[in-house]
Order: structure tokens, then C-alpha cells, then sequence
């Protein structure tokens, strides 16, 4: 079993996140915008499906790892925060 864990966005990502996956979320965090109002940043969660890594931040951005071993990043339309 493999737990997941959750830091914030333009932080360095726990040693749980696997390499493999750090680039992705580098670019997605380079492609946020910042506000300027002084919101909070938004926070990555790391779970696990299928023993396969899945990173998502609150703003429906995933960075995901197929079957293949490829990274994919995708966006989530039911995200809670879109």
C-alpha cells in the first residue's frame, strides 16, 4: 500500500512523488498565473490508482503515469475548484 500526501504548488514535491512526474508538474506550475491579490496558492495531491501515481492540483490540472510508464497531463472537468 502507498499513501499519497499533498504539498503546495511551486514547492518542492515530497520524495513520495516519483521523479517520473516532477518535469509535468514543473511546467503545470509554470503555466499558473498568479493573481496578484495574494490568494493562496493551490495544493497537488499525490494518491496512487492502481499502484500508478497520480498528482492533482485544486485546479483540476492531473499529472498521471499510464500503464506505459508515460507521463499524461490532462484536465479534470469535475474539479471541485474549476
Amino acid at each position: 500500500m502507498q499513501l499519497g500526501t499533498r504539498w503546495t504548488a511551486r514547492e518542492q514535491p515530497p520524495k513520495a512523488v516519483p521523479e517520473a512526474l516532477h518535469a509535468q508538474i514543473a511546467a503545470v506550475e509554470a503555466a499558473l498565473n498568479p493573481d496578484g491579490l495574494s490568494a493562496p496558492a493551490p495544493r497537488w495531491t499525490l494518491t496512487f490508482l492502481e499502484g500508478r501515481p497520480v498528482a492533482e492540483l485544486d485546479t483540476g490540472v492531473v499529472v498521471s503515469q499510464d500503464a506505459a510508464g508515460e507521463v499524461v497531463v490532462r484536465y479534470d472537468d469535475d474539479a471541485e475548484f474549476a
